[in-house]
């Protein structure tokens, strides 16, 4: 029987050990949002790790919103802090997003194909005000989240199916997370706008194989996340090899 009190201690990962220092620093240095963080070769430099475990640490807060990357123009805080939900929270999301997306394809697929043989004047209504309010955030700058949820929750009941709209409904959740991991990346609530209005044209006109072709194309579009590319078990080396990193644009 396994004594799990003396299991084998885990060692912290180099980038977690260079993300509480950055959290540190922004506290420090009373960082909020549209504040820059210095250049990954300085900040390499000074920590004494490579740039590639700096880059790490980089991704981590990227994809948890909290930073953006501007290309050859530096990192900047998204808000008022660095402080990020735990490194291992962020594993196990990751670990569980290819199944959500490979669920929500299946079954949005089938949905919007369902939309546009039974869709009612008032479901089309709630696809359109869905639109129009996720436009709306848009446009302000905002990355129309609430907008999408409601986009979504539209073409599930408009699919008129109830045991699919509780299979949606038993990992909705996970879909939240999904949605806000894709949103997230730039340039993508304006994108996701599009392809919402040609699923809802799809619908409107009663062609069930191009709604679902158009959900299939979405969907696999939101699975194009920063997440997904990012690797945890990479921990990097000591040292200041301002080279790990490639050429230094600066950020």
């Amino acid at each position: 029987m396994t004594d799990d009190a003396l299991r084998p201690m885990a060692r912290p990962r180099l980038y977690e050990q260079v993300l509480d220092r950055l959290r540190a620093y922004a506290v420090d240095h009373d960082l909020s949002a549209g504040d820059r963080l210095p250049p990954e070769r300085e900040l390499a430099q000074r920590l004494g790790v490579s740039r590639s475990s700096v880059k790490q640490a980089v991704v981590v807060l990227e994809v948890q919103g909290l930073v953006e990357t501007r290309h050859g123009g530096g990192t900047y805080l998204v808000g008022d802090t660095l402080d990020a939900e735990p490194v291992e929270r962020l594993v196990e999301r990751r670990r569980r997003l290819p199944d959500v997306l490979e669920a929500r394809e299946a079954l949005e697929t089938k949905l919007a194909e369902l939309a546009a043989e039974r869709r009612t004047e008032e479901d089309l209504e709630a696809m359109r005000s869905a639109l129009r309010a996720m436009e709306a955030d848009i446009v302000t700058g905002g990355h129309g989240v609430d907008g999408d949820r409601r986009f979504h929750a539209a073409v599930t009941a408009a699919g008129h199916s109830t045991l699919l709209a509780e299979f949606m409904g038993s990992i909705s959740e996970s879909v939240a997370e999904s949605r806000n991991e894709s949103l997230r990346q730039p340039g993508r609530p304006t994108r996701s706008l599009d392809q919402h209005a040609r699923i809802l044209s799809a619908i409107e006109r009663g062609d069930p194989k191009g709604a679902a072709a158009a959900m299939r194309r979405h969907v696999r579009t939101v699975a194009k996340v920063r997440l997904l590319e990012w690797n945890p078990e990479e921990t990097g080396k000591g040292g200041t090899d301002a080279a790990a990193g490639g050429t230094d644009d600066g950020s």
